[in-house]
């Protein structure tokens, strides 16, 4: 597990780095809540790294820096720095990201469940799987903000039924778009710049894509 976590790049170990350093500087200043946020940024930026040498799985590294930007956007810049209420498209950039990442593991995930059988299924059926597995997160992050704002009196939402519908639209647009890099992927005879991210995965983990060619 911590030869996963040493085989990470100097990016990403950088990024950890300032997060316990500043950790660190909180508890000695007293400030409990970043010191909180700080933390669990740092597990939720580690946990996919532990949860795939749990499962014997190798992931890229620009995968790793894209999770680790993303929780460090959405959770210490976003909350801790207010950059939702600061940056009027904050939460649009990470909700279209957030969608196109779990489209392109709804892909790969399905893809892998056929061993990597291209043709096991037609290829719209296998992107329209990766697609709802998106839209179904996105629609359940929005369940838990709604949940959150009426049970803690918080403001995820910020205003309301229209944040929520705006969410919700980008998190289509992000799934679709990650669905059509899963297509290309199908279609494609030789590797190309939009089919990388799923070439290097499959690439890396050959033992779980025996049918691939």
């Amino acid at each position: 597990m911590l030869s996963h976590i040493r085989a990470q790049g100097y990016f990403v170990q950088f990024i950890w780095a300032l997060l316990i350093l500043s950790a660190g500087v909180s508890v000695i200043e007293g400030r409990w809540p970043m010191v909180f946020v700080a933390l669990a940024t740092l597990s939720l930026s580690v946990a996919p790294v532990l949860l795939a040498s749990r499962l014997d799985i190798t992931l890229p590294v620009p995968f790793v820096a894209a999770v680790t930007l993303f929780v460090v956007a959405s959770i210490f810049m976003g909350e801790a720095f207010d950059f939702y209420e600061r940056v009027w498209w904050w939460d649009l950039a990470l909700h279209g990201s957030s969608a196109i990442g779990f489209g392109l593991v709804g892909f790969v995930f399905v893809l892998m469940m056929f061993e990597g059988d291209r043709f096991a299924a037609p290829p719209w059926a296998l992107c329209l799987m990766a697609f709802g597995l998106a839209v179904t997160v996105g629609a359940c992050w929005e369940i838990f903000e709604f949940l959150m704002d009426r049970w803690f009196d918080l403001n995820m939402q910020k205003s309301g039924l229209q944040d929520t519908m705006e969410d919700l639209m980008v998190d289509v647009i992000g799934a679709a778009f990650a669905s059509w890099l899963g297509y290309a992927y199908l279609r494609a005879k030789d590797r190309s710049f939009w089919t990388w991210p799923i070439d290097r995965f499959v690439a890396l983990n050959k033992k779980l894509f025996r049918k691939s060619r």
